[in-house]
């Protein structure tokens, strides 16, 4: 999946713009999206665990490579109060 998108670092991801449409049209992978994040949140926050997250701005595709501290019904939170709105999220691993 690395081929189309840009690597960002975490501090430059508040400084982007995100449509409200969701980057998933399929419902199973809107699960899967879901299920992955709620996985990523606990190693996270179990060992510190570093995950890619795949995801689109207004602009292009980026991938970042993080630790999420939160997931709200919308929002992915990482350090800093940093924020990616899981529907423009593809996947995280």
């Amino acid at each position: 999946m690395n081929a189309n998108f840009e690597i960002i670092e975490k501090e430059a991801i508040e400084n982007l713009h995100f449509p409200e449409i969701d980057v998933l049209e399929d419902k199973e992978a809107i699960n899967q999206r879901n299920s992955d994040l709620e996985r990523a949140l606990s190693l996270g926050n179990l060992e510190h665990s570093k995950i890619k997250i795949y995801f689109e701005d207004d602009y292009s595709k980026k991938v970042v490579e993080t630790t999420i501290w939160g997931v709200t019904d919308k929002r992915v939170i990482l350090k800093k109060g940093v924020v990616i709105p899981i529907n423009r999220i593809y996947k995280s691993i």
